[in-house]
């Protein structure tokens, strides 16, 4: 069966307009090359991720971490309420086939943990420095690029 790949956005759920321009930028990129973003649903980088690629017509996912669906930012197209706070990172990992970390604090610092601990592909932008395992992409345009190289399709 051919699916479409899933790339995760992680990221702060509060950021500046320059990160958020450029998560925005990012899920452009994954709707273009019709990828699914799938992310944490709320705000910040997660929401600028999901109106990129809604700007393209693409298929967003938000994995929540509370117990009301409409929590979502008003572009995810399918919430899913977990109740797990945190612990749903690990469903964002799990699902994604490589993760795009644009900067984010300790949320993303454990989505980051997670992913190369299961041996999931991570590329990142303004975000945590971790040597030999975090590819550092230059742009959102690279990024994606760098993520789709990685991904077995």
């Amino acid at each position: 069966m051919n699916r479409k790949p899933i790339i995760g956005v992680i990221g702060g759920g509060f950021c500046t307009t320059e990160i958020s321009e450029i998560a925005e930028k990012v899920g452009e990129k994954i709707a273009e090359k019709g990828a699914i973003l799938i992310c944490g649903g709320l705000g910040g980088v997660m929401e600028a991720a999901c109106k990129g690629a809604k700007n393209k017509n693409g298929i967003t996912i938000g994995i929540l971490p509370g117990n009301d669906i409409n929590d979502a930012n008003p572009y995810v197209d399918f919430p899913v309420a977990t109740g797990m706070g945190f612990a749903r990172n690990i469903i964002i990992v799990w699902t994604a086939q490589c993760l795009i970390a644009i900067n984010g604090k300790y949320g993303t610092l454990s989505e980051i943990a997670y992913a190369l601990a299961f041996n999931k592909p991570v590329v990142g932008l303004k975000t945590h420095k971790i040597e030999g395992n975090l590819i550092e992409a230059r742009s959102p345009e690279d990024a994606v690029e760098l993520a789709f190289k990685m991904i077995k399709i």
